[in-house]
């Protein structure tokens, strides 16, 4: 069956038992709604450390009043899992796990112990999640609250 059909995601065309996207590039699949003072970010989960964003998954939602410090949030969570492939540079957009503190951390930019834009935890850290575009942050200005949810 050939043809084109207009889906509620957008359009697609299926050629030889197989779907196509048509209108430019697929929609970003979201599994996480973080949402800080009112701004909304969408995130994926990451594979890199699987034990703690079951953890952190079994535990949504999560809120709370968030720290700042530098281009960071950090928020205790009632998560305790150890440090597993834990690092202290994460990418923009990073949503990770600190085993020492029991807390998620949201980095979007240079960090106190940053060594140039990159963003750096000051202890190492279980990265679960990437916010895909972190630009309503730009304008944050000290702490916030923090919500994560699916």
């Amino acid at each position: 069956m050939a043809g084109t059909f207009t889906w509620v995601i957008g359009t697609f065309t299926r050629v030889a038992g197989t779907f196509r996207w048509l209108a430019g590039e697929p929609p970003a699949v979201t599994d996480l709604t973080i949402t800080v003072d009112g701004r909304t970010l969408r995130a994926r989960w990451l594979d890199e450390n699987p034990q703690t964003r079951a953890a952190i998954e079994a535990a949504l939602p999560l809120e709370g009043d968030a720290t700042r410090w530098g281009d960071e949030l950090y928020v205790s969570v009632p998560v305790d899992v150890p440090a597993e492939n834990a690092r202290e540079e994460l990418p923009v957009g990073g949503v990770a796990y600190w085993p020492g503190g029991n807390a998620l951390c949201l980095f979007w930019g240079p960090t106190p112990a940053s060594r140039g834009d990159e963003p750096r935890a000051a202890a190492p850290v279980n990265c679960v999640a990437r916010v895909d575009d972190v630009s309503p942050l730009e304008d944050l200005d000290g702490g916030a609250t923090l919500r994560i949810e699916r």
